[in-house]
């Protein structure tokens, strides 16, 4: 493998807890630079695979590099390297925002400035704060901070808009953007199609541990994926037809049937139709019982 471009590179990686396959040989790479979102319902091995590039889980089989390293016989200087964010941080919100900050500083062996950071984040004048006194936007803003204070080359994204209102979401947003012009390289995770088409430049769709599609955001499902559907009711029966001409095809019913016809839609498939019918809508659900109780058991 070569790691000359690529910040991850993953081979047919696998992993198994007891019959149960999480990962069923899924291959992608992430460049430098980009940001990649691994996209798929929940079940689906987003959290198993991010955990193995991680170095928190090992694999059953495979070959995976992140920053030229095996995650699996990584030192702490390559985790040093590395920028986390997780669905929750579980930190004490006991200390202030800046006491928080300097510790995990003194971590990394090339820290960013902190006050320099709290400005990164939009929280000037919040320094001697609590953290616990943070609104629920402001701690998830002191949790992306942690993850890019050492100054990481890699940074990973867990679902990092969950519980969000509109407007701290865009605010975040423009948070990550300033990170992605100063060349982070990023892997997002998360179940807001909007924020993966926002800023994302790729994506890897998994669903029952297989990657079904790696493509630009906007490229998503294939040339076919975007063509317009037209709808219509003729003679009591629902017709649909897709074509890269709605307009004419429109033109053409009207015509031939004197009129408008009944139920009339011209539908653009968004991103959200895209994914739904990559993952396969019955799959778009919690793991079962059975699935669940044998990963705990393995770990």
């Amino acid at each position: 493998m070569t790691t000359h471009e690529n910040v991850v590179e993953v081979r047919e990686l696998r992993k198994t807890y007891g019959t149960y396959t999480a990962v069923d040989g899924i291959t992608f790479d992430i460049h430098r630079g980009e940001t990649f979102a691994l996209l798929g319902p929940n079940g689906a091995g987003k959290s198993t695979t991010i955990e193995i590039l991680e170095g928190y889980r090992d694999r059953s089989s495979g070959d995976v590099r992140v920053l030229g390293v095996d995650p699996e016989k990584a030192m702490l200087d390559w985790k040093a390297r590395l920028g986390i964010v997780l669905q929750s941080s579980g930190e004490s919100g006991n200390v202030t925002v800046a006491e928080q900050l300097r510790h995990f500083a003194a971590l990394y062996p090339n820290p960013r400035d902190v006050d320099e950071v709290i400005a990164a984040i939009g929280l000037e004048g919040k320094e001697g704060a609590l953290i616990r006194t943070l609104s629920g936007g402001q701690r998830r803003r002191v949790d992306v901070a942690v993850g890019i204070v050492g100054r990481p080359e890699l940074l990973f994204l867990d679902e990092p808009t969950t519980g969000f209102d509109p407007e701290a979401r865009r605010n975040f947003w423009q948070l990550i953007r300033s990170l992605q012009s100063e060349g982070t390289t990023i892997l997002l995770t998360t179940h807001y199609l909007d924020e993966a088409a926002q800023l994302g430049d790729r994506a890897g769709v998994i669903a029952q541990g297989r990657m079904v599609d790696l493509a630009p955001i906007d490229e998503l499902g294939g040339p076919d994926a975007r063509v317009p559907v037209v709808r219509w009711r003729e003679n009591d029966a629902a017709r649909e037809q897709r074509t890269e001409a709605p307009a004419a095809l429109v033109a053409e019913l009207v015509a031939r049937l004197g009129g408008e016809p009944e139920g009339l839609e011209v539908i653009r498939p968004s991103l959200e139709d895209v994914y739904l019918d990559l993952v396969g809508r019955e799959h778009a659900s919690e793991l079962g019982a059975e699935a669940l109780n044998e990963m705990e058991a393995a770990r």
